[in-house]
């Protein structure tokens, strides 16, 4: 079985050999080990570290494209090279690589797809973070949670494993992250998704390369979450989106009546009951969009269908 370490990188120059060097060269049950650097435009000298130090290959971007994008990158390098097993982890010192070992044992044992580390899991383990980013992320966890119907304590940890499985079905479109959407992609087409818990080193002096503020990070999650719902789920995306905006124009319809018969009379809120009679109107339609965006997201499944079994017959045939 061949394993490979996918570590993004951006301006890591003063961790990322520690960590390269950390990493398990005997795990059991897997054949082979090996590293991959991706390097998303650093202006360090993260890259010439990595090449004069180690004997990991690195994958150099033009400039600095977003995690999302350093993720499919080494995603893609693994099915080339035919990994059968995948482990990401941060290039900061944040996560111990002597951990592997525990993360992909799930897998190894056939308990799971995709395994993710839990910074939140387990009490004893969450990390001296600041208070808003705590929340933060319990909150996103929380949103994931709800819209796959799954558990999930943690959806924003970087150190995670996946099998060749979860390799196939993946089909990522976010740049600023990916952390979220792969809970989202995988869940939606039924892979096997567990967390375990893992104590991992905290830096309140380091600033995030993807954490800019609860409002920047909040928002850029929040649209890709939105866009794979409406790719995923676009009869409830629509659908409650078209129900909110009909309900809203039958409470303005209701008052409009109870006003008409306690009056006799319309006047003067006219401008009420043409306003509620055009939310009916719009709710409608789009109640009716939610319709053809779920027959449209039949051919999508089918689509997926034929990505999944094409990059098989390519890369593991």
């Amino acid at each position: 079985m061949k394993l490979l370490v996918i570590i993004p990188a951006y301006n890591e120059a003063d961790s990322i050999v520690e960590v390269i060097k950390n990493i398990p060269q005997n795990i059991r049950r897997i054949d082979q080990i090996n590293i991959l650097v991706i390097d998303d435009g650093s202006t360090d000298k993260t890259v010439f570290k990595v090449k004069s130090e180690t004997k990991a290959t690195v994958i150099s971007h033009q400039g600095n494209r977003g995690v999302g994008v350093a993720f499919g990158t080494g995603i893609s390098y693994a099915l080339e090279n035919r990994a059968d097993l995948v482990v990401n982890i941060d290039a900061d010192g944040q996560f111990n690589p002597l951990d592997i070992p525990q993360l992909v044992q799930p897998i190894l044992n056939n308990q799971a797809d995709f395994v993710t580390a839990s910074r939140f899991i387990k009490k004893d383990f969450i990390p001296q973070m600041p208070r808003i980013k705590l929340w933060g992320n319990r909150r996103v966890a929380s949103l994931i949670s709800w819209l796959t119907r799954e558990k999930f304590y943690d959806v924003s940890c970087g150190f995670r494993a996946y099998n060749k499985e979860a390799l196939l079905s993946l089909n990522l479109f976010g740049q600023f992250t990916y952390t979220q959407e792969v809970f989202l992609d995988l869940s939606f087409k039924g892979l096997r998704i567990k967390e375990i818990p893992i104590k991992v080193r905290y830096f309140p002096q380091r600033r995030s390369r993807v954490y800019q503020g609860i409002f920047h990070y909040g928002f850029n999650t929040l649209k890709i979450i939105l866009k794979t719902l409406r790719d995923y789920r676009p009869f409830r995306f629509f659908g409650s989106i078209g129900l909110i905006i009909f309900f809203i124009g039958l409470i303005l319809d209701i008052f409009m009546m109870a006003f008409y018969l306690k009056t006799g009379g319309f006047t003067p809120y006219k401008v009420v009951g043409l306003t509620g009679l055009s939310l009916n109107v719009i709710g409608l339609g789009v109640l009716f969009l939610a319709l053809i965006a779920d027959m449209l997201y039949r051919l999508r499944i089918n689509q997926e269908k034929l990505l999944y079994y094409e990059k098989k017959r390519r890369y593991y045939s």
